[in-house]
């Protein structure tokens, strides 16, 4: 599903240049949950964000569902973003003036879905995360758990095929952490989506099927959970 193929990032520095992931060769398949790890400034988030189709690799190819991704129009590559992906961030990025409703609602109106089914379609991820009694409420009326769980099902209104989180628990507390967790898990298995998380927990990690670790922007690992993971 996702292939990088000596993928680098730079920026420049004077006469020279500054690297922040180093010839990065990386495949994911449709319906892994894959962890990357790493200390900080090893490139984990401009890594998730290249994926993302936040940001573009200086060197390299990116393939995504077999398509080279540099290739693509910018009006194509926009449309990959909005009907394919799905972004989990920690800070939440919930939109502070609309309701629980409208925020999960908002990613179906750029993606041009009919009225009738974006009510279907909310109604149905407001019943999954029990979040119908909360659905009027505004973000600074949630806790950091709830306001996640409304990131959650935005990232997950458009239907994607692959969902990128950065530090999703990064602000929770450590119940509200397994709890989405847990739900991460389940999309995966139950539903096939693909998770590709960034994060410096280990149990976090565990979490996944495989970690991939990152270390001064060189791809250091990448294999299963040792022995004892959670799976």
């Amino acid at each position: 599903m996702i292939q990088l193929r000596n993928v680098s990032k730079y920026y420049p520095a004077g006469f020279g240049r500054v690297y922040v992931l180093r010839t990065i060769n990386l495949s994911i398949a449709q319906g892994e949950f894959v962890s990357i790890m790493g200390p900080s400034g090893s490139g984990k988030s401009t890594l998730l964000h290249i994926l993302g189709l936040l940001e573009e690799p200086s060197e390299g190819e990116y393939l995504f569902a077999d398509q080279p991704v540099q290739k693509l129009s910018e009006k194509r590559r926009t449309e990959l973003h909005r009907t394919q992906i799905g972004f989990v961030f920690q800070a939440y990025h919930l939109i502070d003036e609309l309701t629980v409703y409208e925020n999960i609602e908002t990613p179906l109106l750029y993606k041009g879905v009919g009225s009738s089914e974006r009510k279907s379609r909310v109604a149905e991820l407001l019943d999954r995360f029990n979040m119908v009694a909360k659905k009027d409420l505004f973000p600074a009326q949630l806790s950091g758990g709830q306001q996640q769980l409304v990131g959650i099902a935005r990232a997950l209104a458009a239907q994607p095929s692959v969902i990128f989180a950065d530090e999703p628990t990064g602000n929770l507390h450590s119940d509200q952490a397994r709890d989405i967790m847990e739900l991460f898990r389940e999309l995966n298995q139950k539903d096939g989506v693909t998770i590709v998380q960034v994060t410096h927990s280990e149990l976090n990690a565990e979490y996944g099927s495989r970690i991939v670790r990152l270390k001064d922007g060189w791809l250091e690992e990448s294999g299963q959970p040792a022995v004892g993971t959670v799976l």
